[in-house]
């Protein structure tokens, strides 16, 4: 390899994800497919609502927001929580939907309009905002936008963070930490794993607000 090339190829290999974010096009979210929303809204009404609200808002910050989430994204985790790749609480609610009932339930919270909270502690928001924009170059943490987007939207195959109960998202990442979140942790957990306590609190404050 001449020295030209060499350069080249030693320039793209050291820079970090944060830079590829920055040029990177947001992915544009596919038309819903053909889905049996009445179906959905029975399993909702029936289920899904008791924790998760009757439109995706979710009362209580232990229960994730479900609205505005993408739609492959709701699928795909209740796939995993019936096949048992993911543990939690959801394993025995999931058991008997079917592969249409998941996508019916993911279009049908993907459309709901999604909500935010407004951040009170400035100085730790401030915190959270330099790490999930910038990562912490001295700890090898990642950026959050380099992968969630920097508005938090997430792509069909990350979820959408914007919004998110900060608890919720604080007791994600110690789980992801500690390996006891049991699917998508590879590499979630090397990332996790180099937070500090304030950034975990700081970075889930700020989510919460975008």
């Amino acid at each position: 390899m001449n020295k030209p090339i060499l350069a080249v190829a030693v320039a793209l290999a050291l820079l970090t994800p944060a830079v590829f974010a920055q040029t990177a096009k947001p992915l544009a979210r596919a038309p819903a497919p053909n889905v049996d929303l009445k179906r959905a809204i029975e399993i909702v009404n029936g289920r899904c609502s008791l924790c998760h609200g009757a439109e995706g808002e979710s009362a209580s910050p232990i229960f994730p927001r479900l609205a505005g989430q993408h739609p492959e994204y709701i699928a795909k985790q209740l796939a995993d929580f019936k096949a048992g790749r993911r543990k939690g609480t959801m394993n025995d609610q999931a058991a008997e939907l079917t592969d249409d009932e998941m996508k019916a339930l993911g279009v049908f919270f993907g459309e709901k309009k999604a909500k935010s909270y407004a951040i009170r502690e400035e100085d730790l928001g401030a915190v959270g905002r330099y790490i999930y924009h910038k990562g912490n170059s001295f700890s090898g943490v990642a950026s959050c936008a380099s992968c969630h987007g920097p508005k938090g939207d997430g792509t069909v195959q990350l979820p959408r963070l914007a919004g998110q109960h900060a608890a919720y998202i604080e007791g994600q990442l110690k789980e992801f930490n500690k390996r006891e979140r049991t699917n998508d942790n590879a590499i979630m957990h090397a990332i996790a794993s180099k937070l500090t306590e304030l950034e975990v609190k700081a970075v889930s404050l700020y989510i919460s607000g975008l």
